[in-house]
């Protein structure tokens, strides 16, 4: 017995013991002191800290530390200008160091030494210390087993073969939002593992022979690049992501003829601004020509570059296209993403050059393209040729532009003359966005033969829906916007929709919610703004079997007429916007919750008014009745009694 608890008492202790070490293990393994306006760093540091943070303080020296298990050491955000030139030497562990936010531009010769004694460092940030190219260079000194370099908005104005010499181990470098405005040949190619480069927001104006093999991720993004240029070679390159953004391309670039290249990012550039497709791709094959002093020149190297292009995502918004560059896109194979929004289109025609002279017009195919955003254009009009090439389409963005759509036609040909679209040739469409187009009528059949699960029609002021607008899609429909258009309830005739699942029809001037959606299976209904001020108990309890969420805010809703409201409560169904519902009981505003926390009394108080005001006019009633009764009487009498003084 006695064997049996001391044993179970040594247990416990033992337990209690290893949970108590590792408590103190965790705790010596990281110490922060981070934002505490401290001048100094600590003095007694635990000697098995393993991270230490001191950012955002206002430290300006670096003592030497004797931390031997110390990994991690953020220094970032503060007044640090001085490293004592023993301050590491005892980090035999140290991999990665903060020194992000400070003042390292000065003591720059002690503090690059104390930094030469990091022989394991695998990270270093030093951005936004005012360093300009030499100090850079002075910090890099015997940094070979660097792999992540951070140095963020310094003064760098140059990159030389010389920075990174003593750091040939680099995966990953930002050089971003510097100054930087030349790049000498040879400065990266030295770097074997280097895999991601940040250049954005700097001023380079060109990039004439990208050489980079082994570059997964580039970003060129906000410089003030006019071109970009690669030798057409047959070594293969494992860039996978460029990033162009924000520059001066006039041409498309010229990228690797051999690549991986998968997102291509082009948005807020000056492409498109000459008059045609072809224009652009003759210009942009002599400028190649040029930089790379080709004396056999290729009847078109810029399509022979792109045809071998494995991109999926391309994004061209925010350019000056008049024209939409169909032959040189639709060589993309893979391609299954692209934004083409806020650009200069009026219409997409099928302007395409034809390989013999027989006269039949050549059919091109986006044969991956899902996804297409041509979003504020000013589109009116799209050619039937360009929706029959769009074989995979699933999504179709055309919000804010002028497409009206068609009625449902036969055959390709009933559409050429016309100015509508005709959505029925895009059989694989799921999701279409044609808000803010000023549709003025939605006919019947407009999106028959489709595959819609997803349709915005919001804000088309003045359109007019007809009763069979939908058939065709009623049985696939999901999401269906129709908010913003003015609508009333007599002009809003919706079929039965047994897939939908949310429906937004706020912003309009809607009495009441459309019979046939009884048989919908909403989850998410949007009423807000509209001119309610009931709705139908049965209707609300016939959508209560899905409905999981309603938005109700901005109707003026009757409180002493609130049945339906009871079975949204019994129902367990969540009014979003409950908060800012308002509802009226005889002359006065409520808020919603405050009216759901008594409703009895705020409509009793009614009643009662109501009662009192009866009684008063029954009491008035016969008041008046008595009085006119008395006055008959005594005129009867008065009568009487003056015929008997006459005689």
């Amino acid at each position: 017995m006695v064997r049996n608890i001391f044993s179970s008492l040594l247990l416990l202790w033992s337990v209690s013991y290893d949970l108590l070490l590792a408590a103190e293990t965790h705790y010596a393994e990281k110490r922060s002191w981070n934002n505490q306006n401290l001048f100094s760093v600590p003095r007694d540091l635990d000697a098995r800290i393993r991270r230490l943070d001191l950012s955002n303080n206002v430290i300006r020296e670096l003592p030497t530390l004797t931390l031997p298990y110390l990994e991690r050491l953020d220094l970032s955000n503060n007044r640090l200008d001085f490293i004592s030139e023993g301050a590491f030497e005892n980090l035999v562990r140290l991999e990665h160091l903060n020194f992000s936010r400070n003042e390292l531009n000065t003591n720059l010769s002690i503090n690059s030494k104390a930094l030469q004694s990091l022989s394991r460092l695998k990270s270093l940030d030093i951005s936004m210390n005012g360093l300009t190219n030499d100090a850079v260079e002075l910090y890099l000194r015997k940094k070979s087993s660097l792999d992540q370099l951070k140095m963020t908005g310094n003064a760098l104005i140059k990159l030389s073969r010389n920075l990174f010499r003593d750091s040939g181990g680099l995966r990953t470098i930002a050089v971003d939002d510097n100054m930087i405005s030349e790049i000498d040949q040879g400065t990266f190619e030295p770097l074997s593992r280097l895999e991601t480069l940040d250049l954005a927001k700097n001023n380079l104006a060109h990039i004439c022979d990208f050489k980079l093999h082994q570059l997964k991720y580039l970003n060129l993004s906000r410089n003030s690049l006019e071109f970009f240029v690669t030798h057409q070679d047959d070594q293969l390159y494992s860039l996978e992501i460029l990033d162009l953004s924000f520059n001066k391309l006039l041409f498309f670039p010229f990228v690797p003829k051999m690549n991986r290249l998968k997102y291509l990012h082009l948005q807020n550039n000056m492409l498109g601004t000459l008059i045609s497709e072809a224009a652009m791709v003759s210009q942009a094959n002599s400028l190649y020509s040029e930089i790379l002093n080709e004396n056999i020149v290729r009847k078109n190297n810029l399509h022979a570059n792109w045809r071998l292009m494995p991109l999926i995502y391309i994004d061209l918004s925010y350019n000056h296209f008049r024209f939409f560059p169909l032959e040189t896109l639709s060589l993309l194979p893979s391609l299954e993403t692209m934004h083409f929004s806020y650009n200069c289109l009026q219409s997409i025609n099928w302007r395409i050059r034809n390989y013999n002279d027989s006269g039949d017009i050549r059919q091109l195919f986006f044969h991956s393209l899902k996804h297409l955003h041509l979003q504020s254009n000013g589109l009116a009009r799209i050619s039937p040729l360009f929706l029959k090439a769009l074989r995979q389409i699933e999504t179709l963005n055309l919000q804010d532009n002028a497409v009206q759509p068609c009625a449902s036609a036969d055959d390709l040909r009933n559409t050429y003359s016309t100015s509508c679209i005709a959505f029925e040739h895009l059989r694989t469409l799921k999701h279409l966005n044609l808000e803010a187009n000023d549709i003025k009528m939605l006919e019947p059949h407009a999106f028959l033969r489709t595959s819609l699960v997803y349709l915005n029609l919001a804000k088309n002021l003045h359109m007019i829906m007809h009763k069979g607008a939908l058939e065709g899609v009623q049985t696939t429909l999901q999401w269906l916007i129709i908010s913003d258009m003015n609508m009333s309830s007599s002009r809003l005739s919706l079929p039965c929709m047994p897939a939908l699942i949310q429906l937004n029809i706020s912003n309009n001037h809607l009495t009441e919610i459309p019979n046939n959606l009884s048989c919908s299976p909403l989850r998410e209904i949007d009423i807000r703004n509209n001119a309610f001020i009931t709705l139908n108990q049965s209707m609300i309890d016939a959508l209560s079997e899905h409905l999981a969420t309603m938005f109700i805010g901005g109707n003026r809703f009757n409180c002493c007429d609130s049945r339906w409201l009871t079975v949204v409560n019994e129902k367990k169904i969540t009014l979003a916007d409950i908060s800012e519902a308002e509802c009226f009981a005889h002359v006065t505003e409520l808020e919603m919750t405050e009216y759901l926390k008594s409703p009895v009394s705020h409509c009793l108080l009614r009643n009662e008014a109501h009662k009192v005001h009866f009684g008063q006019m029954i009491i008035i009633v016969l008041f008046l009745t008595v009085l006119v009764t008395v006055l008959l009487v005594f005129c009867r009498r008065l009568c009487s009694a003056q015929k008997s003084c006459m005689v």
